[in-house]
Order: C-alpha cells, then structure tokens, then sequence
C-alpha cells in the first residue's frame, strides 16, 4: 500500500474522532458561513526525524485539518533536526514572511523563551503543541503526559508481578530540555513510589536510541541482568535502544520494558514479546484540536473558545489548553486499538517472520 494510499485510510478512519474539535473550531469562527472566508499563513514547526511519529503523521494531518479549516490558508513548514538555534532562525523565517499563527513542538522547552517572546511582540500568537513551551504562549495542545506516565507505571508493574520479578526498576527517562520528559516521570513514579525501588535513573538526551544504548548498557555492567526486574522507558526510541542493550548483554529472558507513541517497531516487539507496552496517542484528535486553535488564534479570535481545560508553564498560567487521553496497548489489545483505529493494518504490524507471533497473539485468523 502506497503512503498516500494509507494517509487517506488513516483519515478517513480517525475523521469521526475528530468530529466533535471540526464543530467546535467553527462556532468559534462565527459558523459555517464564515468559514475559510480569509487566508493567512501557518507556520509549523516540528523538533526532530528522530521520532517517526512527526513525519509520519503529525504533519500530514496537521495540514489536513488546517485545509479542511481555512482552505484558503497555506502552511509554512519546518523541522529543526534536533537543533535549538535552527528552531530558533526557523521561527524568524516565518515570522518575516508573514505568518499570522505558529505551531510550535519545541526543540527545547526553556531555549525558545526568547524566540517566543519575539513572537508575540510581533503579534503572532504561537501554540505549544504536544510539549509545553515556556515563554507567553496563547495555547496548548497535548496528552495528559501524568496520564501517560501513569500507564506505563501501571503496566510495568503488572508485568513484573505477572513475571514473578523483583520490585527492582530502571528508568529511563527522556530528553530533559522537554518538558514532557519531566511530566511523563512524575506520572510515573506516582504509581511506582513505594512499589518498587528505583536502582538507577537515566536521562537520554535527544531521545535517542543510541544514547538509551548507552545508558542501559551502563546500568547492566554496575547492577548485572539479574538485578533488573523491569525497564521504565519513556518511549520507543528509548526503549528500543534498551531492548539492544539488553540483547547485546545476552539477557536472556528479557525484563518488561514500557514505551509510548505506539510506533510500528515497537508494536511488533510486542507482538515478539520484546517489549511489553506503549502508549498510544490519537495523533488526529490531537491534529484536529491544534488546528481549530490556530485557526481561531489565526483569525484574531480567542483560544479559550476551544481549549478545554486550562495548564500553567513556569512562565504564563492558565494557558487554554486541550489535553487528551492516552491508551495504554498490550499484546492484548493491538486489534482493538491501533488496527480498529486505522493506525496499522494486521498485514502492516504481521510481516512474513512475525506470522507465528501473530497467530499466537490472535493477530492473524
């Protein structure tokens, strides 16, 4: 199946989810009459290709929703490679050619403060999305990242009681100059604390896998395999470079490793029995929610007539804010979730060397 081929399955699946954020962003508008009637500029900036997610999906249906929103608007597009001082220069860019609204998933949480304030001093509002930005922003978009932390915990420990394992945790956390990284731990060790012990605690910069790697690989040499009861890991870029560690060592009956994104490496490590969960996050609600804010925020309009709730950063409080839940995906539940949702087909997650996995899973029929 070709990209664009899966692009239009994916939406056309995920556009009765994001119903509801399609009708609220046109009240917000003044109705169906009003809609579209003006053009402007969007500028989106995304942090990394490290994480498939971006690419794979937030982009394509980020731009869908602001089409299907203001057809007459254009989107200005930008990754910053993992890079703070290109997000930054990326951000005047836009700003010079005239955009009316940014989106911004910051490449750094705290670096952008400055680039931010420039923004809004040049009257375009930016919305922080899926990570919290320091600095005045007019709105943010995410998952409850307590929530998602929470169900990591959860399930790790469940699969350590299930394994008969001791009450020994690793954790490996994320990318420190992101907010998220900080939020998904405290959900975390808000079910974990007075569980298990902690026996090492790990930040990976970049979230990237080479640097879980490492980090894992350390915490084998000092403690030993048979220490490790289980592997709190933030996400799948992180939990794959754990799981190579852990392979490299040759552990071999592998300790319950978590992660989140429900990247299609990662489901099939599930399905292998590899990793034991991620999280899953409806990338088109949260398209759908950024887009009616920008679009609203765009317009001149104001970004509480679509926010749900509201969140405080260091810097600004009571910033309107959607946050949405996550769902935590097992073994058990692939089919139900990211199948039924259209993320993956059976054929996508099964390849030919996974079948027998799969049929054990109850994948393939």
């Amino acid at each position: 199946m070709s990209r664009k081929a899966r692009m239009s399955r994916k939406w056309r699946i995920v556009a009765a989810v994001v119903a509801g954020f399609t009708a609220m962003s046109l009240a917000a508008c003044g109705g169906d009459g009003e809609a579209g009637t003006d053009s402007f500029a969007v500028g989106l900036l995304l942090p990394n290709r490290t994480t498939p997610r971006w690419e794979e999906w937030d982009r394509p249906l980020i731009e869908q929703q602001l089409k299907e929103r203001c057809p007459s608007c254009t989107v200005e597009y930008a990754n910053a490679e993992n890079d703070v001082a290109n997000q930054r220069q990326q951000m005047v860019s836009m700003i010079t050619k005239g955009v009316r609204v940014l989106i911004l998933d910051p490449a750094d949480t705290k670096a952008l403060r400055s680039s931010i304030q420039e923004a809004r001093e040049a009257g375009v509002p930016v919305v922080a999305y899926d990570r919290l930005a320091e600095g005045p922003i007019s709105g943010f978009v995410s998952f409850n990242g307590a929530q998602v932390g929470r169900l990591q915990g959860e399930a790790l420990l469940k699969a350590m009681a299930d394994k008969g394992n001791g009450g020994n945790v690793v954790m490996m956390n994320g990318d420190p100059t992101t907010s998220n990284a900080a939020w998904f731990r405290r959900g975390a060790l808000s079910v974990l604390t007075g569980e298990v012990k902690i026996i090492r605690s790990y930040d990976t910069q970049g979230w990237r896998p080479e640097n879980a790697h490492a980090n894992m690989s350390a915490a084998i040499a000092a403690l030993g395999p048979d220490r490790i009861g289980g592997v709190l890991a933030a996400n799948d870029d992180i939990a794959a470079g754990v799981i190579s560690a852990l392979k490299r060592a040759r552990v071999k009956e592998l300790p319950p490793v978590t992660g989140q994104d429900a990247d299609l490496d990662a489901v099939q490590r599930i399905v292998k029995g590899e990793q034991y969960m991620t999280v899953y996050k409806p990338f088109g609600t949260q398209a759908a929610a950024v887009a009616a804010m920008a679009v609203a925020l765009g317009r001149g309009e104001d970004g509480r007539d679509v926010a749900t709730t509201t969140y405080d950063s260091p810097t600004t409080k009571n910033i309107p804010s959607v946050l949405l839940d996550p769902t935590a995906v097992t073994v058990g539940n692939i089919e139900q979730t990211l199948v039924e949702d259209g993320v993956y087909t059976i054929d996508q997650i099964c390849i030919r060397e996974l079948r027998p996995a799969c049929d054990a899973a109850g994948l393939t029929r």
